[in-house]
This record gives structure tokens, C-alpha cells and sequence, in this order.
């Protein structure tokens, strides 16, 4: 197993801790390692490339190449998105998120258009 990682997109600036979590084949950026801890330098490289603050998805994959992903994992990632959520911040500190273990509920996903964090109710 290794780890599919694919760059964030904030299109809200008025919600700026929100990232939409866009399929590999749509992403402007993908990294494929072997090892969880691995995605770290990635997220670092991408900062230097896309700025300070932004977020990644990450999922556990069976792949060799990010050139030939299965047209299965794709469809998976469009459907429930990546389950751990990657968010660089000031000071070079990057906060994991881990929705592995936490039930869907109805109408929130990582996917969802409202800009809510996956995980919460509206009141």
C-alpha cells in the first residue's frame, strides 16, 4: 500500500480554512509515496510551488504510478474523497486530520459544497 496525496483547492475566500478535495485526475498537483510520513516533503515542496497555506487529501492506494491510476480508485475518490486531510499553517506546522474512523453522515462528506468540515452538523 502507498499513499496518493492530491492538492487541495480553496475557491471560497470567504472561507478560507475550506479546500474542496478535487479527484486525481482533476488535482493541479498529485504525489504518490511509499510511506505516510514521505507526504511531509511533498507538502513542504508544495509550499515553496503554491503558497503557504493550503491543504492536501491523502488516501492508502494500491498503485505503482501516478501516470496509470485505476480508473476504480478515481471513481472511489470522486464519490467519498480522501479520507486524511493535510493542512500546512504559520510556523511550518502541518495539522493531520484522520476521518477514517468517523461515520458519514447524511449530507457531509469531504466533498460537500456548503464548505463545512467533514464531520460537523448545521444547527
Amino acid at each position: 500500500m502507498r499513499w496518493l496525496m492530491s492538492l487541495g483547492e480553496r475557491p471560497r475566500p470567504d472561507a478560507p480554512t475550506y479546500a474542496e478535495d478535487p479527484a486525481p485526475d482533476q488535482a493541479r498537483a498529485l504525489a504518490l509515496v511509499d510511506d505516510f510520513a514521505h507526504l511531509f516533503p511533498v507538502l513542504q515542496a508544495w509550499r515553496q510551488e503554491y503558497g503557504q497555506e493550503l491543504t492536501a487529501w491523502a488516501v492508502q492506494v494500491e498503485a505503482d504510478d501516478i501516470e496509470n491510476l485505476p480508473a476504480e480508485l478515481i471513481a472511489q475518490w470522486e464519490r467519498e474523497g480522501a479520507p486524511v486531510r493535510l493542512d500546512t499553517q504559520r510556523g511550518g506546522y502541518v495539522r493531520v486530520s484522520d476521518y477514517r474512523d468517523v461515520p458519514v453522515r447524511a449530507g457531509i462528506s469531504t466533498r460537500t459544497t456548503a464548505g463545512l468540515p467533514l464531520g460537523t452538523t448545521t444547527p
